[in-house]
């Protein structure tokens, strides 16, 4: 007891010692620093300022350049807009490109004038929507630096080709309603050409909504589940109480339900119970014993199965002409002939007939009574 009292004696001494010595300030030599500043917006991308920012030698130093290929089926269209996209590119800007149409090819690279380091990457998203099918004045916005853009490869995703051109064909929605709702949820342009589907829009996070409807899509999630998400998400966007808070509580939850289809069932019939198990048939070899050809050379037996092939192939020949034969023995069955079907009229009955020429007689009769004179009946008169 005396022991474990002098511990907790030396313990309370300690422990008062520690609180009695300074506490280091670990701030001490830390000044204020020019960028700790919470006015300062710190994911915000200022523009090139060609008088601010002046590259070391007042030009790059070395050639930049990328490349990159169209379809056949672009080729048209890219002569056509192509005087567009070098005004752009070389007048503010200061890049050379080139269009290739041997080698089905786009090239954009840096030159003396060229001031702007980041605009020959910004270029080089331009030509890749040029070939993704987009329209020239929409691909154009992508050298503007608050703008940005995103190619999904959706080729690989789907094996099956019939169930790729499903789920891409849900993906656009009936008239387009569904990609339109995604643009307009999202603020991005969206445009599905082919194996990809290009995305353009003035944040990340807008972007990143719209790749992730699109793989979730290929995966056999449909977007209608998302386009809910993100229209109850924008509407919490606007309460200034629940704009800090968590929102789970009011998104919806969609859970996978696999739901069997339903096979026709298939009634077997119940056989007999019987104890025994069925008879075991017979081996190859057993059928050689009990036809004694087991005992047979090598030579016998191929000779008994050639003359085995040509008794079959005697009695099929056999059955095909007698076949033959009765074809050729029976006539071929006269077919009626078709005749045109007229108006006419069917012939009169016997009784009809008869009695049409009794009234044509009595007609006859009374015409002449009637037209008799006297002179028919007087001799010598004229």
């Amino acid at each position: 007891m005396a022991e474990a009292a002098t511990s907790n004696t030396a313990a309370a001494d300690s422990a008062a010692n520690n609180n009695n010595k300074p506490k280091k300030n670990h701030n001490k030599y830390r000044k204020d620093k020019p960028w700790d500043n919470e006015e300062i917006d710190h994911w915000k991308l200022d523009a090139w300022d060609e008088q601010a920012d002046q590259l070391p030698g007042g030009r790059l130093l070395e050639e930049s350049s990328f490349a990159t290929l169209f379809p056949k089926y672009r080729e048209a269209y890219l002569r056509q807009v192509w005087p567009i996209v070098t005004k752009h590119l070389d007048t503010p800007h200061g890049l050379a490109c080139e269009l290739n149409l041997v080698e089905g090819s786009m090239t954009v690279r840096t030159t003396k004038q060229t001031k702007d380091p980041y605009i020959v990457l910004k270029a080089r998203d331009l030509l890749k929507l040029l070939a993704r099918s987009l329209p020239v004045a929409q691909a154009l916005k992508i050298l503007q630096d608050d703008w940005h853009c995103d190619v999904v490869k959706i080729g690989g995703m789907v094996r099956n080709k019939e169930r790729f051109v499903k789920r891409r064909q849900r993906l656009l929605g009936p008239d387009g309603s569904t990609l339109k709702a995604l643009e307009l949820l999202t603020g991005c342009y969206v445009l599905v050409q082919g194996n990809t589907v290009s995305i353009m829009g003035d944040s990340w996070k807008g972007l990143k909504q719209c790749r992730r409807v699109v793989e979730d899509c290929m995966n056999n999630v449909h977007p209608v589940y998302h386009l809910k998400r993100l229209m109850i998400q924008k509407e919490l966007e606007k309460d200034e109480k629940l704009k800090d808070q968590d929102w789970s509580r009011f998104l919806p939850q969609f859970q996978k339900k696999n739901v069997p289809r339903k096979k026709p069932k298939v009634v077997k019939a119940k056989k007999a119970y019987t104890p025994f198990p069925p008879a075991q048939p017979p081996s190859k070899i057993d059928l050689q014993l009990s036809s004694g050809e087991y005992f047979a050379s090598q030579q016998e037996r191929q000779a008994n199965a050639i003359a085995q092939k040509k008794a079959a192939a005697h009695e099929t020949s056999v059955r095909k002409r007698q076949e033959r034969d009765a074809r050729q023995e029976t006539p071929p069955e006269p077919q009626p002939k078709r005749t045109k079907k007229t108006n006419v009229p069917s012939a009169p009955s016997t009784a009809e007939s008869v009695q049409k020429l009794q009234q044509a007689m009595k007609q006859k009769e009374q015409q002449q009574k009637g037209s008799s004179k006297v002179s028919d009946y007087i001799q010598g008169m004229k």
